[in-house]
């Protein structure tokens, strides 16, 4: 991993300032060409293409940490505990305290961008490699990480833009998922003939992992029969994991976890209550927190943030079960639903550790009951995991200005640098 790191950051140091927001200079830069030209060879697209990974997931500048961390804190998963972090303290404040100058919400939407256009150079270098396997190689790195920058995107804010250009123009944030729909398609089909090389890191498990992404992505765009087939074709036996080292660190354990300055879990029940509390039995919990006990000199976070070297999975099995349970559900299949529901709550052989060891469902069998009990599976099983923001709102939970809000925003303003650069960029959301 460590020669890996170094290779692939001669890459991207080329162009790491090349890009901050989607229609500053900076992107439309002529040294660009310097960066084309040093991936004009298979070696340098590798190079670029392992590089997209250590962009997308490692330091505090990384999308991984601003989702879960953005997403922890608007949706009441974490509690900042030092308020001199000023930027994590107003996004858990959320409402009008999150301004387009939050460090956090800039990064994520400024580092999207540039995983977007360093895959786009990848995608554009691939066309010329003659090798079908060599080819698709490329496209299924390049493929996933643009996609998941544009889902990221269409996550935290109602618009953005596809494309990289000068003033670009926004699109609804359906037509953003919907263009990495597209990415993950092509990535599946590319995944099928694919051949990747002793160069390349071998953390993914490609064909699976597109199609988790489709049935996460379908599943947002309330295409429920697309999203329940990916789901079916997802291989729960294989991992798809973000890899770390001592140089390369996983950002939510260096940022969060390995003090007691920035973040921690908020409390013991995860941020629940009510209806939606942990079962006291339920396994989820002590593999999220090291004990149920909270005090001010210790952080009790865990989960996959034990040390630099964890890895952070790309999605998880239980996702993709109750993925399965909330498409069925959603279709008025509750048979299926609790099928699905009770496949999360028996578990006992999670390929990562992550089990519930509970009896199955014995609640109400109505679409409404079998629905809040996957959402409260969904807040235990994928616990900081960046998703809950979406999944509040799919489910339609209580808003910022409900009674018993269970998030403070709905969606993010837009950055100040892309407002400074874009005059296309549209008016900020209220919340």
């Amino acid at each position: 991993m460590k020669t890996i790191i170094k290779n692939k950051l001669l890459i991207l140091a080329a162009g790491a300032l090349l890009w901050t927001s989607c229609s500053k200079d900076e992107y439309l830069n002529p040294s660009q060409a310097s960066v084309e030209s040093a991936v004009k060879d298979l070696n340098g697209l590798i190079a670029l293409a392992n590089g997209l990974q250590q962009k997308y997931s490692v330091a505090r500048t990384s999308p991984i940490y601003s989702t879960i961390t953005a997403s922890g804190l608007s949706t009441g998963e974490l509690l900042v505990l030092n308020a001199g972090n000023t930027d994590e303290a107003n996004l858990q404040a959320g409402k009008a305290n999150v301004l387009g100058n939050n460090a956090v919400v800039s990064r994520l939407w400024e580092q999207s961008h540039l995983i977007k256009a360093n895959a786009d150079i990848i995608i554009k270098g691939a066309a010329a490699v003659g090798d079908e396997g060599a080819r698709n190689a490329l496209i299924c790195y390049a493929n996933l990480y643009k996609g998941l920058a544009l889902v990221q995107l269409g996550t935290y804010w109602e618009q953005a833009p596809i494309l990289i250009a000068k003033n670009a123009s926004f699109s609804p944030r359906t037509e953003v998922l919907g263009e990495a729909i597209k990415l993950f398609e092509a990535g599946a089909a590319a995944a099928t003939t694919a051949k990747f090389d002793a160069k390349y890191q071998k953390e993914i498990d490609f064909a699976s992992a597109f199609q988790a992404m489709l049935a996460r992505t379908y599943l947002m765009l309330g295409d429920f029969d697309k999203s329940a087939t990916a789901a079916s074709k997802v291989d729960l036996t294989k991992k798809s994991d973000l890899s770390y080292d001592d140089v390369a660190r996983n950002p939510i354990f260096e940022v969060h976890y390995s003090n007691i300055n920035v973040c921690e879990p908020i409390d013991a029940n995860l941020g629940l209550s009510g209806a939606l509390t942990p079962n006291d039995a339920d396994g989820r919990v002590l593999f999220y927190l090291k004990s149920k006990t909270f005090t001010n000199t210790a952080n009790e976070g865990k989960g996959f943030f034990t040390k630099f070297s964890d890895k952070i999975p790309l999605y998880l099995p239980g996702e993709i079960m109750l993925i399965k349970a909330e498409c069925a559900a959603r279709k008025n299949d509750l048979v299926t639903a609790v099928t699905e529901l009770n496949n999360v709550l028996t578990k006992s052989a999670d390929i990562y550790g992550v089990n519930a060891n509970l009896p199955a469902y014995g609640g109400p069998v109505t679409q409404a009951d079998v629905l809040q009990e996957i959402y409260r599976n969904r807040c235990i099983e994928l616990y900081n995991s960046g998703l809950k923001l979406e999944d509040s709102r799919r489910f339609g939970r209580p808003g910022p200005n409900d009674a018993g809000a269970e998030r403070s925003r709905n969606f993010y303003p837009y950055p100040t640098t892309e407002r400074d650069n874009n005059p296309n960029t549209p008016a900020d959301p209220t919340i």
